[in-house]
């Protein structure tokens, strides 16, 4: 079976910068699974799963423009420390959601901590990183009506949520 629109795709991947330094890899864990064309991938990654059969294998190079964007140094803000709350843990790689001037969520990651300033980052952590990938095709077959409904792919025996 190919992977095409509502079939249940389960790949193995390692993902890793210009410089061959590892991002994010399945290796040691659980395959990904997602639900072609209706979850979220990077529609570049997702052009070139499209048609794919289990057993394939093959890398793909995604530039920064087609992955997650250009780094913007306006998404990052250093703040007075007494503005975040209290019991924030305020540590260096900690995040913390938040909303943007249209009230969509946002993600914002500590990058630099002082005593009295907190440096915060809205970019995403691979803005500006062009992406390359090694993916093996692991499974493919039908979504059921129910994945399709729901958006994501249930687990063994059904809905698991």
């Amino acid at each position: 079976m190919q992977i095409g629109k509502e079939k249940v795709v389960t790949i193995e991947y390692t993902l890793k910068n210009d410089s061959g330094a590892v991002l994010e890899s399945t290796e040691g864990h659980e395959p990904m699974k997602y639900i072609h064309g209706v979850n979220p991938l990077i529609p570049k990654l997702e052009q070139a799963l499209e048609g794919k059969s289990s057993g394939e294998s093959f890398e793909v190079q995604i530039g920064h423009a087609d992955a997650f964007g250009v780094r913007d140094e306006q998404n990052v803000a250093t703040i007075p420390r007494d503005r975040l709350p209290e019991d924030a843990p305020v540590e260096v790689g900690n995040q913390f959601q938040t909303q943007d001037a249209q009230g969509n969520p946002m993600m914002l990651i500590v990058t630099k901590v002082t005593e009295s300033e907190v440096t915060l980052d809205g970019n995403h952590p691979y803005a500006g990183v062009d992406l390359h990938f090694s993916v093996s095709v692991k499974e493919v077959r039908e979504a059921t009506p129910e994945e399709i409904d729901h958006g994501h792919v249930h687990g063994p025996g059904g809905h698991q949520h």
